[in-house]
C-alpha cells in the first residue's frame, strides 16, 4: 500500500463539560484527549490499515506521551515526532455553545508544536512516502508552513500526490501570512477536501458548481465537499458522486472531518471508486462524533464495515 504522511500540530484537548459553559469563570472540564488535526488524520488512516506517519513535536510531558502512545496503538509511524525537553505539549481548550458552534483557546505556536522542523527523522519518513496530507490549521507559523511545503516538494519530486483540507477556524485565519500559505498549498493539491463555505475561500464565484469547476480548472484532480451529517459530494472533471451521511447521535463533532478525510484519502490511494471511498469516509465521520474526544471515535476498518452493513448502505 502507498504510505501517507502529514505534518503539524500535536496537542491535547480539554473540554468544557456543559453546553453554554464559559472560560470566563470556573467550571467542570473533561480531558485531556489526544488531538491535533494531522494527528487525528494519521491515526484514523492507520486504524484503517493505511501506512501512515506524522511529522510533529511534543513536550517531554504526560500530554506528549499520551499522544505518542495513542498514535502508536493505532498503528501510525511515530518515528518523526520529536520530543522536546523543557517545552510543553500544545493544548486546546474548547467550549460548546447552544447553537452547536465551538470556541477554542489554543496554545500551539508557543508550545513544543511551534518547534516543528524538517529534521533527519522527518526526511527519513518522507523518503518512504507516496502522499502528503496538509491541514490548513497546520500552517500556523512560517516555520510550520516551510515544513509542509518541504514535505510536498519531497513527495511531488517522486511523482507522489497531495491532499489538502483547509480546516479553517476564525482563530487560525488571524495568523499573519495564512492566506498566502493556503494558496501555495492549493497550487500543489490533487485532492481538495473543503467543508461547507470553505469551498468559496479559493473561488471568485458564489455558487457551488461554479466554484468546483474553477478549482478543477486549476489542476486539482478532485474536490470532495464535506457536508457533515448530510454526507459528502465528490467532483472530478468527468463525474459527480453524492453520498448521504449516516444518522447517529452526536456527542462531540471535533475530529469528524479529519476522520472523514483520512478515510477518503486512504481509499483513493487504494484505487477505490469514489462512491466506495465516500461511503467509508462518511461512516468514519459519523462514528467519530459518537464519542467525546477528537480521537476517541476512531474505528478500525472491520468495525466501520460492520457499521455500514448494519445501516444497510453497503455497496
Amino acid at each position: 500500500m502507498k504510505k501517507l504522511v502529514s505534518a503539524g500540530e500535536i496537542l491535547v484537548e480539554i473540554m468544557a463539560d456543559r453546553i453554554g459553559q464559559s472560560f470566563l469563570e470556573p467550571g467542570p472540564l473533561v480531558g485531556p484527549f489526544p488531538s491535533g488535526a494531522p494527528a487525528i488524520f494519521v491515526g484514523q488512516a492507520a486504524a484503517l490499515g493505511q501506512p501512515a506517519g506524522l511529522i510533529g513535536a511534543v513536550g517531554k510531558d504526560d500530554f506528549g506521551q499520551l499522544n505518542i502512545d495513542r498514535l502508536r496503538t493505532l498503528g501510525a509511524d511515530v518515528s518523526a515526532i520529536t520530543v522536546h525537553e523543557g517545552h510543553a505539549t500544545g493544548t486546546a481548550f474548547v467550549t460548546y455553545r447552544a447553537d452547536a458552534s465551538r470556541h477554542f483557546v489554543f496554545n500551539i505556536t508557543n508550545s513544543a508544536a511551534g518547534l516543528l522542523a524538517m529534521n533527519d527523522a522527518a526526511r527519513r519518513l518522507l523518503s518512504g512516502a507516496d502522499h502528503v496530507h496538509v491541514m490548513g490549521s497546520s500552517l500556523f507559523s512560517d516555520r510550520a508552513t516551510e515544513v509542509a511545503l518541504a514535505a510536498i516538494a519531497a513527495v511531488k519530486a517522486k511523482g507522489g500526490t497531495v491532499s489538502f483540507d483547509p480546516n479553517i477556524r476564525r482563530e487560525i485565519m488571524q495568523v499573519s501570512g495564512m492566506r498566502e500559505a493556503l494558496d501555495r498549498v492549493l497550487e500543489q493539491t490533487d485532492i481538495f477536501l473543503p467543508s461547507g463555505n470553505e469551498l468559496f475561500l479559493f473561488s471568485s464565484v458564489g455558487d457551488e458548481q461554479g466554484a468546483v469547476d474553477e478549482l478543477l480548472a486549476r489542476g486539482i484532480s478532485c474536490v470532495v465537499l464535506k457536508r457533515g451529517a448530510d454526507g459528502a459530494a465528490y467532483h472530478d472533471r468527468q463525474d459527480t458522486v453524492a453520498m448521504p451521511g449516516f444518522a447517529v447521535d452526536e456527542v462531540d463533532p471535533t475530529g469528524a472531518g479529519d476522520c472523514f478525510g483520512a478515510a477518503f484519502v486512504s481509499f483513493w490511494l487504494r484505487g477505490a471508486a469514489p462512491a466506495d471511498a465516500l461511503r467509508i469516509a462518511n461512516a468514519c465521520g459519523a462514528l467519530a462524533v459518537t464519542r467525546k474526544g477528537p480521537m476517541e471515535g476512531i474505528h478500525r476498518l472491520a468495525d466501520v464495515e460492520a457499521f455500514i452493513a448494519k445501516a444497510g448502505l453497503s455497496a
